[in-house]
């Protein structure tokens, strides 16, 4: 009949009694229609959830923070007179080939990470990928790519890519995570945008090295410390677990110091302006007062604070202080 359906009894098949409920979907008349589309929702959630574990792997925060470092650091070499294309360029470098170090960092931590209650969510270590082999034909990719990038960009960015990726993934979780290869490492994207954009060592440059050399390892010691147990617990007991909790905090301040006096010589000797000496200044009150709470009290709670402050709050905020005070000021 002309406006009545009529249904096969295959169709009919496809209908199933339910309750009236707003949480059952599509309801005519006490029956659902069966949707393919539940199906390809839960396969989209399901595959973005695998896309997750994957970028989770390559350290996301980390990796913004040295690609940020690096690509200000050329953009300081070029006095903020640089083509959007070379910019990119290099920081297509950077990025890639940090995501790939941290990537690979990831895979071979993760038998320690396993047994920290701090890491031990991470995607590796809580085996929501497996084989965790599986993530090393990505990072190896993009590793190579950053190196490729680099060789592009001029044959010394090269040759600092390559000692820093050697650097980082050589004698993982021993004390020389900092001291020598950890400074390597961290210093090498500020040296690659540098080169990027001057092939030649200068004081700016040296004053840039210096700052993450005597960040790398406030920023590391201070969740460390904020952790300690955690970290003996895992079998690590290098410095500074190793030692009274007392007697480290108090070199965190030191270092705390030691990192503000490097951001005043940047502005003596780097050639920066008033808008990067008083950011500098206000960053510089926040983590010596962060750090000197710590040095009073030596609680893990004030330790994780200064952990974090000492990521993007301050260092990530004072190469864009010092970005800012390149493009507005500088002639």
């Amino acid at each position: 009949m002309p406006g009545h359906l009529t249904l096969t009894e295959g169709e009919t098949d496809q209908l199933k009694p339910v309750s009236y409920s707003h949480d059952n979907g599509v309801n005519i008349h006490g029956t659902e229609v069966v949707a393919p589309a539940r199906s390809l929702l839960k396969a989209v959630e399901a595959y973005g959830q695998v896309v997750l574990n994957y970028v989770e792997v390559l350290k996301p925060r980390e990796t913004s923070l040295i690609a940020f470092i690096g690509i200000s650091s050329a953009f300081i070499a070029g006095e903020a007179h640089l083509p959007p294309d070379r910019l990119m360029l290099i920081l297509a470098a950077i990025l890639l080939g940090s995501a790939g170090v941290n990537g690979l960092t990831n895979y071979m931590d993760r038998h320690v990470d396993a047994r920290m209650r701090r890491t031990s969510h991470r995607a590796l270590a809580s085996r929501r990928i497996q084989p965790a082999e599986k993530v090393l034909p990505l990072t190896a990719l993009l590793v190579a790519a950053g190196l490729v990038l680099s060789w592009q960009l001029h044959p010394l960015v090269f040759f600092v890519a390559l000692v820093g990726t050697v650097a980082a993934l050589a004698w993982r979780k021993r004390w020389t995570c900092v001291f020598p290869q950890g400074i390597l490492a961290s210093c090498a994207p500020v040296l690659m945008g540098w080169f990027a954009v001057r092939p030649v060592f200068s004081w700016p440059l040296f004053l840039l090295c210096l700052l993450v050399a005597v960040w790398l390892p406030l920023h590391l010691w201070s969740v460390m410390i904020a952790h300690r147990e955690d970290y003996l617990g895992a079998g690590i007991r290098y410095f500074p677990v190793s030692q009274e909790t007392g007697k480290t905090v108090k070199l965190l301040f030191a270092l705390s110091l030691a990192l503000y006096v490097a951001s005043l010589a940047a502005y003596f000797i780097g050639g920066f302006h008033w808008l990067y000496l008083v950011l500098c200044n206000l960053l510089g009150g926040v983590l010596l007062y962060t750090s000197l709470r710590l040095a009073r009290s030596a609680s893990s709670q004030n330790s994780w604070r200064l952990y974090k402050i000492s990521a993007f709050p301050y260092m990530g905020l004072l190469f864009l202080a010092m970005c800012l005070d390149t493009w507005l000021l500088s002639g």
